[in-house]
């Protein structure tokens, strides 16, 4: 864990912010040399502000009780760590649809566009969810399992249900979460980049479908709080209607009208 990138007084940079700007900057280089359209960057700029929002207030809503009850204020300390993708991504479905429409601009097009380069992104972010020490796993004693130091996120959570004292200077061993999604999403990225290089069609359809699965599978693997609904965890619920979402792509994206 490494919260703290740069603090020296006068500059406090954390590192989740970072490793998020790193991310952004990234889908931001790609994404505008594989579309050459002018108004794309209004798009990216858009897509970025909603999905930081739109993951927050997911956040935020999921974890009112256990952290902003008390303290409201910190809701706006983004910094801090505290975002939730699935938030973030259906906020910016909604900004991404207006703006097509606005701009009469193929949607099919322009989400194997985006698709393409979100896993990147994204696995910054989680990378950033490590050194923050959220989004950790249950406990283990695999070998891969790694501990967290004192008033980190696991540690908390542990020291609440009474599995360790106030005077530990670790967590109890947990599975890195944050970094299996990484991996898996560094890996989706090339895979989803080779299909458009090679046929610029139906990479939303598999990132949709892609992404479901990976998270779906992870949830039974993590071990902070988590909301559930019909027995699944939220995140697993959405994952299962982003299966459906992306069949439906997929269908739509083999029809006359846009076999490009």
């Amino acid at each position: 864990m490494f919260p703290d990138l740069v603090d020296i007084g006068f500059l406090h940079l954390k590192t989740y912010g970072a490793c998020m700007a790193v991310g952004f900057l990234l889908c931001w280089t790609i994404a505008t040399r594989l579309c050459p359209r002018r108004d794309l960057p209004n798009l990216l700029m858009m897509l970025m502000a909603g999905g930081v929002a739109g993951s927050r207030i997911a956040y935020v809503v999921e974890h009112w009780s256990s952290e902003f009850a008390a303290n409201p204020a910190a809701v706006v300390r983004v910094d801090q760590g505290g975002l939730m993708f699935y938030g973030g991504l259906m906020l910016d479905i909604v900004i991404f649809l207006v703006w097509c429409r606005v701009k009469k601009a193929d949607v099919l097009e322009m989400a194997d566009v985006l698709c393409s380069v979100i896993p990147l992104g994204h696995a910054c972010g989680r990378i950033g969810c490590f050194f923050f020490g959220c989004c950790y796993g249950k406990l283990s004693d695999s070998a891969l399992a790694v501990r967290f130091p004192r008033f980190s996120p696991a540690w908390h959570e542990q020291l609440r249900d009474g599995l360790i004292s106030a005077s530990a200077r670790q967590s109890l061993p947990v599975l890195p979460t944050q970094l299996f999604e990484a991996a898996a999403l560094l890996a989706l990225f090339a895979v989803l980049m080779l299909l458009f290089l090679r046929h610029r069609r139906h990479v939303a359809a598999a990132y949709l479908v892609g992404y479901a699965a990976i998270r779906f599978g992870l949830e039974f693997l993590r071990g902070d709080p988590r909301a559930a609904f019909l027995g699944m965890s939220i995140g697993q619920v959405i994952s299962v209607a982003m299966v459906f979402v992306g069949i439906a792509f997929y269908v739509y994206g083999k029809s006359p009208r846009h076999n490009r």
